[in-house]
């Protein structure tokens, strides 16, 4: 599934939307994302943070745990957001969770706060993820 450039900057739109119902009151770092399920369905996802850091959980793994819980399994992009003059790069524990259910040609769209954004493959960004290993 090839993503045309106007389904890109939707997700971007998308993206920046969601950050602004982040609940960031220890970071002040508010993210959105927008997850583009196989399907053309997308799921939006922002932070919440947490007095007890352990329990905060990121925009983009908000987003995925938001679109598994809805029977989605596989994922073709993300758009990442937040206030930054710099693109959002997601955590490392976002990228493995992403890469579990992301397709091989999955996009990374990785944007600044003022909507430009870089778009990345999965290689770039988690060049060597760790995977299950297959049962035979």
């Amino acid at each position: 599934m090839a993503i045309d450039p106007t389904r890109e900057r939707d997700l971007v739109a998308q993206a920046l939307a969601a950050r602004d119902a982040a609940y960031a009151p220890y970071s002040g770092f508010r993210v959105g994302a927008a997850l583009l399920a196989d399907d053309g369905s997308v799921f939006t996802g922002c932070n919440v943070e947490n007095a007890s850091f352990g329990a905060t959980n990121c925009a983009e793994r908000t987003a995925v745990f938001k679109a598994v819980s809805e029977g989605r399994r596989s994922f073709a992009a993300i758009a990442i957001a937040s206030y930054d003059a710099a693109p959002c790069v997601p955590c490392g524990i976002c990228r493995q969770v992403l890469v579990e259910f992301a397709r091989p040609d999955f996009v990374y769209l990785l944007v600044a706060a003022d909507g430009s954004y870089e778009r990345h493959p999965t290689e770039e960004i988690l060049p060597h993820p760790f995977r299950a290993l297959e049962k035979g």
